[in-house]
């Protein structure tokens, strides 16, 4: 029977997620190590209310009359919409820094700065791109793959963060979102969490026969590996994470989870 300070604990948990990660108005009552713990763990369940937000702009779209690809325009601005664009920003600026091949200081202060260069750019561009094109291609094929398809990168993305929060990652600063939630998450919880999302998306796949239940699964698993090739880089490069790094996960992850469905 789960006690009362265990379900103060998750509710804080929650907050801590949908308050930092979304624009949903929810007021985060507690910024501390516990709280960031429980919130990066629950950060699967912020990628869930955006992916649905976005599935149901996807097809509300195409009922409309919209094609495929208006279809997957909409599905892709929602997320950063409903994220204040702050993944996009922090996949520009990582961008950034590992583009500058600057040394580790120098390149964290080129990721600070509010403006984005070159490397930014391109990489936001492509990324973009590549999302809207992958959602458009599932959304042709049925509406039903195109929503499952969405959904499933939110979570995968959200569930980037919580692996990425595991305890060993270290912090690139002393300070920010970044310094609050890194090392925070238990590796066993985190682990559990990334088998739960791949068995939610073999059970979300299993609507497109066992094939697409194998299909979705490996897209998770996928979507994971980039992120964490990712990170393994980050931390080499700047010496750890940063909200920044986070936002890069997120977005790399998503992205990679939406092309692989495309493939057969």
């Amino acid at each position: 029977m789960t006690s009362t300070n265990d379900r103060a604990s998750l509710a804080d948990g929650l907050r801590f997620a949908f308050g930092t990660l979304t624009v949903f108005p929810v007021r985060v009552a507690r910024w501390d190590r516990t709280a960031a713990r429980a919130g990066m763990l629950g950060a699967p369940a912020a990628g869930l209310a955006v992916g649905g937000c976005a599935a149901v702009a996807g097809a509300s779209a195409l009922l409309a009359g919209a094609s495929p690809l208006l279809a997957g325009v909409a599905a892709v601005a929602v997320p950063a919409v409903l994220t204040r664009g702050l993944h996009l920003d922090g996949l520009a600026d990582t961008a950034d820094g590992l583009g500058s091949a600057r040394p580790a200081e120098d390149a964290l202060r080129i990721m600070k700065r509010s403006d984005i260069g070159p490397f930014g750019v391109i990489t936001l561009l492509l990324t973009l791109f590549a999302q809207v094109a992958a959602v458009a291609e599932l959304y042709g094929e049925s509406p039903a793959r195109g929503a499952v398809a969405v959904v499933l990168a939110g979570l995968t993305a959200r569930l980037a963060l919580t692996l990425g929060c595991r305890a060993g990652v270290p912090p690139a600063r002393p300070e920010g979102l970044g310094a609050a939630v890194a090392g925070t998450v238990p590796p066993r919880a985190a682990w559990c969490a990334a088998a739960l999302v791949t068995g939610a998306g073999a059970a979300a796949g299993g609507l497109f026969g066992v094939t697409g239940a194998v299909h979705h699964a490996l897209a998770v698993v996928a979507g994971l590996g980039a992120a964490a090739l990712l990170l393994a880089h980050c931390v080499r490069r700047f010496g750890g994470v940063t909200g920044d790094v986070f936002g890069a996960l997120a977005e790399t992850a998503a992205t990679t989870v939406l092309v692989a469905l495309t493939l057969s």
